[in-house]
C-alpha cells in the first residue's frame, strides 16, 4: 500500500468543492454552520475612497476600510481550508487504528502514540472551527477519507512497529509540502500588501501562524517516525513514495 500516493489522491478529492446535492454526506460540522456568525476573511485595510463622515472620524480617528479578499484569493483559502481538515481528520484516524497493535508489541510506544493522536485531534479542531467560521463546505468525501485512513493505519501497523512509522514518515511528508505551499502563497499576499502600502488583515497573519504552527507539528511527527526506525521498514519505498 503506497501511503504517499493515496493521501495524495485524496487531497486532490478533498479540494473540490462538493456538490450541493451531496450535502448528506457531509457531516454534522455543516449543520452548525447556520448558527455560527460569518466571518469573511479580510486581506488588507486601505484608504477610504470618499471622506469619512464626522461620526466616524470622532469614533476612531485611525479606522481604515477594510479590503475583503479578491474571489481568487477566497477560493484559494476555501480549498486550503477544506483539504486541510480532511487532511487531519484522516490524520486522526491512522493514528487511531495503529495505536492498539503497536502499543500491545510495544508498550513504551504508547505515550508517543497518545501525543502524536493529541496533536492531530487539536489540528482537526482548528480547522472545523476555521471552516465553520468561515462558512466553507466540508468535502463530501468524507465516507472515503474514513475507510481510506482507518485501512492505511490498520494495515500498516499489523506489518511492525517500521511500517507503521514509515506510513506516519509518508503522510507528515505529504501534509507537512502542503502546508508549506500554503504559508508560501499566503506570504507572498502579505509581501504585495505591504509593498501597496497597506495593512494586512490580521486573520491573515493569525492563519500565517496557524499554519506554521501545525506544520512544524506535523514535522515533528515525521521526526519522531524517522527516531522510531522508519526507515527499516520492509517494502519501505512503497510505504513511501
Amino acid at each position: 500500500m503506497n501511503a504517499a500516493a493515496g493521501l495524495r489522491s485524496l487531497y486532490i478529492s478533498a479540494a473540490r468543492r462538493p456538490p450541493r446535492g451531496y450535502d448528506f454526506l457531509v457531516p454534522c460540522l455543516a449543520q452548525g454552520h447556520s448558527r455560527t456568525r460569518h466571518a469573511s476573511i479580510v486581506s488588507s485595510s486601505a484608504p477610504p475612497s470618499t471622506e469619512p463622515n464626522s461620526e466616524a472620524l470622532n469614533s476612531t480617528s485611525s479606522a481604515k476600510r477594510r479590503r475583503p479578499l479578491t474571489p481568487e484569493q477566497k477560493q484559494f483559502l476555501d480549498g486550503a481550508l477544506r483539504v486541510n481538515q480532511a487532511g487531519e481528520l484522516a490524520a486522526t484516524l491512522i493514528y487511531t487504528a495503529q495505536t492498539p497493535p503497536i502499543v500491545k508489541a510495544h508498550p513504551h510506544l504508547r505515550p508517543l502514540m497518545q501525543h502524536m493522536y493529541d496533536q492531530e485531534a487539536g489540528h482537526f479542531s482548528t480547522f472545523n472551527h476555521l471552516l465553520a467560521r468561515h462558512r466553507v463546505r466540508p468535502t463530501a468525501m468524507y465516507p472515503l477519507w474514513k475507510l481510506a485512513a482507518t485501512a492505511l493505519g490498520w494495515s500498516t501497523a499489523v506489518m511492525g512497529r517500521e511500517a507503521a512509522m514509515a506510513c506516519t514518515e509518508a503522510v507528515e511528508t505529504e501534509i507537512g509540502g502542503h502546508y508549506n505551499g500554503q504559508v508560501r502563497v499566503l506570504l507572498g499576499w502579505v509581501k504585495e500588501m505591504e509593498e501597496r502600502g497597506e495593512e494586512v488583515g490580521e486573520e491573515v497573519r493569525e492563519l500565517v501562524g496557524q499554519l506554521k504552527r501545525i506544520r512544524d507539528e506535523e514535522l515533528e511527527h515525521l521526526d519522531h517516525a524517522v527516531e522510531q526506525d522508519a526507515k527499516s521498514a520492509g517494502g519501505y519505498g512503497l510505504l513511501t513514495n
